[in-house]
């Protein structure tokens, strides 16, 4: 059953009201100065500050917080959020769902973001950063024959880590962005790769990557990410994922 117009006209209007209170509420962190961490008004403050509602200030600060510019919930006052990349990937995951973004365009784009971080993260890494990779590597060698979810996820930090030592928070954001599809594609790369010697060959790809950034070799580092890179889309390619 279709809604009367009125109802439609009355929900459109409700809806341009929330999207205004979440332009202004983001307005209003940026004249205020807030950093993530710190408080905002109450809800009834906000709604007298905006001029709407408590009701559209409730929607305006749900929607905010889905797209992790607050951190809400708990009966406390709404508080400015760290950026991360959990909107990013509802974003990726629904395209590639949907059809208009395939599994090797995705790999395309973040084989050019992640030749870029593994350059900067052999020239700006800290001593930490070089240490946990390493650590990561010999954890993933551990794990071989025993845990596939392991090394997946150790994967996923080792990519994770490199981005963060490039120095570029936005970087950081997007390759973050990318785990709900490793997620969903890892295993199918994993089987693929057949055996014992290819499954190591991938993990000791992960070691020369690692071994760059510890010494610094931006090139070389550059130079194993890309061959890393060139074998997952091969496996994927060989199971069927295009």
């Amino acid at each position: 059953m279709k809604p009367k117009p009125g109802v439609e006209k009355t929900a459109g209007a409700e809806l341009g009201l929330v999207e205004r209170a979440m332009r202004d509420v983001r307005a209003l962190i940026r004249s205020e100065e807030l950093m993530p961490g710190d408080v905002l008004p109450s809800e009834a403050a906000l709604a007298e500050r905006l001029g709407v509602s408590r009701p559209v200030t409730r929607e305006a600060l749900r929607g905010l917080a889905t797209l992790r510019v607050l951190d809400i919930g708990n009966g406390r006052k709404a508080r400015v959020a760290m950026p991360d990349a959990s909107s990013l990937s509802v974003i990726l995951d629904h395209t590639t769902y949907s059809g208009r973004l395939s599994i090797q365009q995705i790999l395309d784009v973040r084989r050019t973001l992640e030749l870029r971080t593994v350059s900067l993260a052999a020239m700006r890494r800290s001593d930490a950063d070089a240490a946990e990779l390493l650590t990561i590597v010999q954890a993933m060698f551990d794990a071989l024959e025993a845990d596939q979810g392991a090394i997946m996820e150790l994967d996923i930090r080792f990519h994770e880590i490199i981005a963060r030592a490039s120095g570029n928070l936005l970087y950081s954001i997007l390759i973050d962005s990318f785990r709900v599809i490793t997620r969903q594609t890892w295993a199918i790369g994993w089987r693929s790769r057949g055996n014992l010697e290819n499954r190591t060959e991938n993990i000791r790809c992960h070691e020369r990557i690692a071994t760059a950034i510890m010494t610094q070799d931006s090139i070389r580092a550059e130079a194993a990410m890309s061959e890393h890179f060139d074998s997952a889309v091969t496996v994927l390619l060989r199971a069927g994922v295009t």
